[in-house]
């Protein structure tokens, strides 16, 4: 059974590996055997890199700037150029901007939509471009949330990114599927997460939240790290595509 989540001889690539859930899914990448290129805007936070180097797994970092089109273009083949191949793609990375609907500006509109939505889709479009051209296989893993299905408030943004997280992860496992490529999402309930700062703050909604999660406590990150690791296994999850698994606590089904 443990070999159905073996992950020696693979090669991670995943973006939003600082810190959350992110970092949790890094480590569990390299728990699992997979070497590991984390993309970070910048080279300040080594705490990822550290835990896995100590795990004896080849570790990478990639510094790129997600709110930007230009770079997002050019990563996969950077990533590519410094690991010699990637297996496993996985999309963590986020931002949050909380705004009443009829407020919510333009520009923070825009920064939203691109490192949640449009990087994504250009990450995703690329590296399957290059699994495509080199006849080899593949898994990508997008992150999205429990706002792929609800609507939430102030966060209009984050809410449509999301949704559409979900829909080009089915429609991206429609084209790739029979080429050997699965693409399938986690969507997280309400996790202790740096994102979810404010509304742990929020006495009222705090405690409305709460009295919803039939498991009666937030997530954690590390809730992250056994979904990602069957998703990102080839064994494991082989006729699992296009799905998006929802990791709550039970939220969705109250």
């Amino acid at each position: 059974m443990a070999s159905l989540f073996d992950l020696s001889g693979k090669t991670a690539a995943i973006t939003g590996c600082t810190r959350g859930i992110g970092q949790q899914m890094a480590i569990a990448l390299a728990e699992a055997g997979a070497d590991v290129v984390l993309i970070q805007r910048d080279t300040t936070n080594t705490t990822t890199h550290d835990s896995i180097k100590e795990l004896g797994r080849q570790v990478y970092i990639i510094t790129c700037d997600l709110s930007s089109s230009t770079e997002a273009s050019m990563l996969v083949s950077r990533v590519v150029e410094a690991a010699g191949k990637v297996d496993i793609l996985v999309n963590a990375a986020g931002i949050q901007r909380r705004h009443p609907a009829h407020q919510f500006p333009e520009p923070d509109w825009n920064e939203v939509l691109q490192i949640n939505l449009s990087t994504v889709f250009t990450l995703c479009r690329d590296i399957a471009a290059h699994w495509i051209a080199s006849s080899s296989h593949g898994r990508i893993i997008n992150v999205a949330s429990l706002l792929s299905f609800q609507g939430g408030f102030t966060v209009p943004a984050y809410t449509a990114a999301k949704h559409a997280v979900v829909g080009i992860t089915k429609s991206f496992a429609n084209e790739w599927a029979s080429k050997g490529i699965a693409v399938n999402a986690i969507a997280p309930g309400y996790i202790a997460t740096d994102m979810n700062e404010a509304l742990m703050k929020d006495a009222t909604r705090s405690r409305q939240i709460m009295e919803r999660i039939p498991q009666a406590r937030w997530g954690k990150p590390e809730d992250f790290k056994g979904p990602c690791v069957f998703l990102a296994s080839e064994k494991a999850s082989s006729y699992v595509n296009g799905e998006c698994l929802v990791v709550d606590g039970g939220w969705m089904g109250r």
